[in-house]
């Protein structure tokens, strides 16, 4: 307990599985959390679920959109003076299909949200923590952004996008004492493994299969690498690709 004692933790995509147990482990850790997401419901909902644990902050926010990034930002430093953490995890898996048969507009959907929104998050987010002389990034990326496979080339190519924001960001910032990790979950059981077994047209068991442990990972799995990045454990450890995999990266 107390790993993260004293500090301010932006989520996004904080209403989803692994955002919302991120921010349960961070507020039992003794940070106080800031959930962004684009649906206000669903985050009330949240912060009610979480709020015995500790202060739990709610922004609503399209994370692909200049002014709704710079006022999640700006609201965390008037409400708390500063951002310690910053979990870039909002996300979609968007339309799946044969590459020659997505449209543009599948295509921007999905680098819009993934790409786009993880630049912005590190483009606001950054300077704050420049001028505190600290701060842990975790960028949320996917096996996908490591490898490829059929069905997904929109969302391949933006996980790719994230792996090289972290790198590029890792090293303008490092000798401000600012960290920038990513991390690459395999599918985890949550609402999003559902859309891409839809899309896919394959049940959780037979996609479970391709998962050298057979089984999906659970948000509990990556929140608790997020935390280990997010801690000062992790002080030596920029620039770094993190995979929660289930030992796909092995085959």
């Amino acid at each position: 307990m107390g790993r993260l004692s004293g500090k301010v933790a932006i989520i996004t995509g904080g209403a989803g599985g692994i955002g919302k147990v991120t921010a349960e482990r961070f507020l039992k850790e003794g940070a106080k959390v800031v959930l962004v997401d684009l649906f206000t419901e669903s985050l009330q909902e949240v912060k009610k679920e979480l709020a015995s644990l500790g202060e739990v902050f709610t922004v609503q926010a399209d994370v692909s959109k200049d002014a709704d990034v710079q006022n999640y930002v700006n609201q965390t430093v008037e409400k708390f003076g500063k951002i310690d953490v910053f979990f870039n995890n909002a996300g979609i898996v968007g339309k799946m299909g044969r590459l020659v048969d997505l449209s543009v507009e599948d295509f921007d959907q999905v680098m819009n949200v993934n790409a786009r929104g993880v630049f912005l998050g590190l483009k606001y987010v950054l300077p704050v923590m420049i001028e505190q002389g600290s701060g842990s990034v975790i960028n949320t990326s996917s096996v996908s952004g490591l490898d490829g496979s059929h069905r997904l080339s929109p969302y391949i190519a933006s996980k790719h996008a994230v792996v090289g924001l972290t790198k590029a960001a890792a090293v303008e910032v490092a000798k401000t004492n600012v960290r920038v990790n990513s991390v690459h979950p395999s599918p985890v059981d949550t609402s999003m493994a559902r859309d891409l077994e839809n899309g896919l047209n394959v049940d959780k068991e037979k996609l479970a299969k391709t998962i050298p442990l057979r089984r999906y990972g659970e948000s509990e799995d990556v929140a608790n690498l997020v935390l280990f990045l997010a801690s000062d454990e992790s002080a030596f450890i920029t620039g770094v690709q993190y995979r929660v995999d289930g030992g796909m990266g092995a085959m």
